[in-house]
């Protein structure tokens, strides 16, 4: 494979020596911008090799350099070694931007100052800072309506062409011509006549309708204009069977050619357009020949607010996910002291006993099942090179989720598989302290995830320790398992946290080449109270699965966070118990006895 590599960017470098090209950069996005993308628009993972969801690879005529987060700081070291590619850490200090490492790069070494990245997989914003970036960092230039793997990738995967289905009403709880209707209002409030949708969750809850495309996101590749009067749907017509065709009709929409999206914009027939520079690709956003109104999409912030069918399709899912949880937990413990489990085997054998639960449809996202020093990376996804064999010492983490049709789940255990050393029990509870005292806290509406951030990492930070991935994202309704507007992290995130959103709670910590921990639930916002001072929310748990008591230091926690969590056990068990058998039924009620405070 490293090989290969290399010889991708021997190839692409014929390429952009006869395109004059002194550096060409491959985002992670596609045309939607996208988390996760089609097969089709991988093109940062097919030129470096690495294959995490998030990273920027750039490469010039004489180096190559790819940008990460924190969350594959290991595994990018891994999958780079033996590769031109550096590892560049993003927002750790000394790392270079891309801009000022390609004004490294090419201040001394090549005649052009031309830069190439394929505007179609990159949202204006980013193009529109990376201009100014590459200007101020050399006088070096963009060009952007250049593609590199149109002649490169010989064998590229074709766009998705899987069937479109509905949402049905019952889990969907609005219809689509309603949401239109909505969608129109909060357009005329910012003075807008209509907008183009491309982010392909936003048009499948707007339509009510989901797809295939997207390997654990039910989405499908389209997009959708919105004016005063008219929505149009560009998506292949292959995807669209009669009946989905006429129940569009039925809703007031048309359809037409993936492909004519920007015949439709060159054609769009109103005033102004509203377009969110943080979504549409910039070869896009230059079609448009009307005034552009420049704002933040609505339907993000109506898609996060669950109505009260999406809130029972949740719990209704969590239900089914609990009992696969539950069945599975009570078999891993005796499965690896018999011997022959691994990491590979226990993701399959979680994986089956979801599969055989109500509406399952499809995992939610990569299963993480991470021992020991594997769980120190934070997204570790074991392959048959790397494939850990389970011991009845440790701790296993596992990071999982599901598809319902009525709702999606994510859910992150860490289980104790035998003896733990003090430090890992230490770690774990630190851990448990900060995802407690999260779900203890009560908040003003409209607070931002931010300013509850520090709650969840208040223990550990007085020990030394962090974590630099969020705390908390929202989660669609049997839609991707990320959502936002609204998250909890550090870094400054201004969207309000409302009565209705789903968000997960999953602090961690991680220490490399020894272990990790992580423990998440996904919590409901709900009301608290209401005083002369506002309105106040708080957070109940929708996840339903016991917390591993084993690993837990009792002289650590707090009688209030022991409150909190015999409470939860309560919870858990009053709802799960009645749909287990005898066996399930005793582990269950072992696993979630009310732990006592230390003497």
């Amino acid at each position: 494979m490293k090989e290969t590599i290399n010889q991708r960017l021997a190839a692409l470098r014929e390429v952009m020596r006869r395109e004059h090209l002194a550096a060409f950069i491959f985002p992670s996005t596609d045309p939607h911008n996208g988390e996760y993308v089609p097969d089709h628009w991988k093109g940062r993972e097919w030129i470096s090799g690495f294959d995490g969801s998030a990273g920027t690879a750039v490469v010039t005529m004489s180096g190559a350099a790819l940008w990460t987060d924190s969350r594959y700081f290991i595994a990018a070291a891994q999958q780079l070694e033996g590769t031109e590619f550096v590892l560049m850490k993003e927002r750790v200090e000394g790392t270079p931007t891309i801009a000022q490492w390609l004004g490294e790069e090419l201040s001394d070494k090549s005649d052009s100052k031309e830069v190439g990245i394929d505007g179609m997989t990159c949202s204006y914003n980013m193009v529109a800072m990376l201009v100014e970036d590459l200007r101020r960092a050399g006088g070096l230039t963009l060009r952007t309506n250049f593609d590199p793997l149109a002649q490169l990738w010989a064998a590229r995967p074709p766009i998705p062409q899987n069937r479109i289905e509905t949402q049905p009403l019952e889990f969907a709880g609005e219809r689509a011509h309603d949401k239109l209707g909505r969608i129109r209002r909060a357009l005329r409030e910012k003075h807008a006549d209509g907008m183009l949708v491309a982010a392909l969750d936003d048009i499948a809850w707007t339509l009510n309708l989901r797809g295939n495309d997207v390997h654990c996101n039910p989405v499908f590749v389209s997009y959708l204009l919105i004016s005063t009067s008219k929505a149009i749907l560009y998506v292949d017509k292959e995807k669209l069977t009669p009946e989905i065709q006429a129940y569009l009709n039925g809703e007031g929409v048309e359809t037409d050619d993936y492909e004519n999206v920007r015949k439709g914009l060159v054609d769009y027939f109103e005033y102004n357009i509203l377009l969110d520079p943080n979504e549409i690709n910039y070869t896009l956003f230059k079609t448009v020949e009307r005034k552009i109104v420049c704002e933040n999409s609505p339907v993000p912030g109506m898609k996060s607010v669950k109505n009260t069918a999406e809130i029972e399709g949740f719990k209704a899912a969590m239900l089914q996910d609990g009992i696969a949880m539950t069945q599975f937990l009570t078999w891993l413990k005796p499965a690896v002291e018999k011997g022959g489990e691994t990491e590979l085997s226990v993701d399959r054998k979680l994986t089956e006993l979801r599969r055989a639960r109500r509406l399952f449809r499809d995992i939610s996202f990569d299963t993480i099942a991470a021992y020991q020093e594997h769980g120190a990376i934070v997204h570790y996804e074991a392959t048959q090179a790397t494939d850990a064999p389970l011991r009845p010492e440790g701790l296993l983490l596992i990071d999982s989720g599901a598809q319902y049709q009525n709702g999606t789940t994510d859910i992150t255990r860490t289980i104790a598989l035998g003896p733990l050393t003090d430090e890992q029990r230490r770690v774990y509870t630190l851990v448990l302290k900060g995802h407690i005292q999260l779900q203890l806290l009560k908040f003003p509406n409209g607070a931002s995830g931010t300013q509850l951030d520090a709650l969840a990492r208040k223990d550990m930070w007085a020990e030394g320790y962090n974590y630099f991935h969020g705390t908390g994202h929202g989660v669609g309704s049997y839609l991707n398992v990320h959502e936002g507007p609204h998250q909890i992290r550090m870094e400054y995130r201004p969207a309000p946290l409302r009565q209705g959103m789903t968000v997960t709670d999953e602090p961690g910590i991680y220490l490399e080449g020894r272990f990790g921990v992580r423990i998440e639930n996904t919590l409901l916002i709900v009301p608290y109270k209401t005083t002369e001072f506002g309105e106040f929310l708080q957070f109940e748990p929708l996840t339903l699965c016991p917390i591993d008591t084993a690993p837990v230091d009792v002289k650590m926690m707090t009688s209030e966070e022991l409150r909190w969590l015999n409470s939860y056990h309560k919870q858990v068990y009053d709802t799960l118990a009645p749909h287990l058998d005898d066996e399930e039924r005793l582990w269950l009620q072992e696993a979630t006895n009310p732990i006592a405070a230390s003497e």
